[in-house]
């Protein structure tokens, strides 16, 4: 329970959404599915769009996006985020609301049609710095630096870490709104079966893609009042990052601890402590992160990740679920919107209302992507 002293001005979320996932929408482009999930995220708040003085929107890669759908939607005049979405998305309004710059915040983001040659990795992958083409320094082979480094290391064997896949795309092959919904049983061995994309990372230790939209409506505990919604408060949160990306070499030593002082500062506003927190939607992108940030939020030492989440810790039912939606490996990878989804899944865990993995009694979540962390809770 926090112990946090609660304000009229304090931010929740009131609205969380997300669109059909599907590896293609056909006839949809990322800026129908993100009209589609600022909607329905809307309708979710029982808020009206003329109360939404704040926006932060990302169709497909478009980062200057905001400006023009706040002026599409008929908005006026409008806060604009700069943030990532997911939890720095959050963060991010959250602090804008609480210091009165503005009061009811839409965050959405949506991708469909980007990824149409299906015999390269995705475009929000290899970005154009200067070592992606000539080195392939893309998303898989740079995330795998660090994790080849751990595992030998710490001498881990490949089937802890294989289990933290079959965890996950289980709980997806579960959830019937997850585009792989019904792909299981996994096990170790099946992870570890399938073929090698960048050592230690198979292609199941790996996020999949996908397309659709999600959005989420932040306000003041204030308006939510008067609202008949279930309001869920942003107790505390925080944001690092280490350096551009695909451009130094992500050592274990150099990468490792990223968000470690993101959730210290996280868990001493909210005034909880880490064995408060139910329910862990973390960012999936690849099996060992799941480790890495174990570790990295003080759950556990340094090497000893793989024990910590072994024999069901992680899984539903378990003392620390994680991703219950099947996250980017099983429920939706959608470019960068798919970070909104981690929120959504823990809004629907708090609320009671996850479409699948329901973890019983979830009063506070845990959202993180790299070096971003929120904690959330329900009254």
């Amino acid at each position: 329970m926090s112990t946090r002293t609660s304000s009229p001005r304090d931010a929740v979320i009131v609205g969380a959404f997300n669109t059909r996932q599907a590896r293609v929408l056909e006839g949809e482009t990322s800026d129908s599915v993100t009209l589609a999930a600022i909607r329905g995220a809307l309708a979710d708040a029982s808020l009206p769009l003329s109360e939404v003085d704040g926006l932060n929107i990302l169709p497909g890669l478009d980062w200057n996006g905001t400006r023009s759908y706040g002026y599409l939607l008929g908005i006026p005049y409008f806060w604009v985020g700069k943030a990532a979405p997911g939890a720095a998305g959050v963060l991010e309004a959250a602090t804008a609301i609480q210091a009165g710059v503005c009061d009811t915040v839409v965050l959405a983001a949506g991708e469909a049609g980007l990824h149409t040659d299906r015999s390269t990795v995705a475009p929000w992958t290899r970005p154009t710095n200067e070592f992606i083409e000539c080195w392939g320094l893309m998303t898989p082979a740079e995330f795998a630096l660090a994790a080849q480094e751990y595992m030998t290391r710490f001498s881990v064997d490949p089937r802890k870490i294989a289990y933290i896949a079959a965890v996950i795309r289980n709980n997806g092959s579960r959830n019937p709104e997850a585009v792989y919904h019904g792909r299981g049983p996994f096990t170790a061995d099946d992870i570890l079966a399938s073929r090698m994309i960048a050592e230690p990372y198979h292609l199941l230790d790996c996020a999949t893609t996908a397309e659709g939209g999600s959005a989420l409506v932040l306000t003041t505990a204030e308006r939510a009042r008067d609202l008949d919604v279930p309001a869920i408060r942003v107790l505390g949160g925080g944001s690092e990052s280490w350096g551009p990306s695909y451009t130094h070499p992500p050592t274990y030593d150099r990468t490792a601890m990223l968000g470690r002082a993101a959730a210290d500062r996280a868990f001493a506003r909210a005034g909880l402590e880490r064995s408060d927190v139910d329910v862990f939607e973390l960012y999936d992108n690849f099996s060992w992160e799941i480790v890495r940030y174990f570790e990295a939020f003080r759950y556990c030492e340094l090497g000893e990740g793989p024990d910590f989440v072994a024999n069901g810790a992680i899984e539903v039912g378990g003392r620390y679920p994680i991703v219950t939606d099947g996250g980017t490996m099983s429920h939706s990878h959608t470019g960068e919107s798919q970070r909104h989804q981690r929120v959504v899944q823990a809004v629907r865990q708090l609320r009671g209302t996850s479409a699948a993995n329901q973890v019983q009694d979830a009063r506070t979540a845990l959202v993180a992507a790299l070096g971003d962390v929120v904690l959330l809770g329900r009254d």
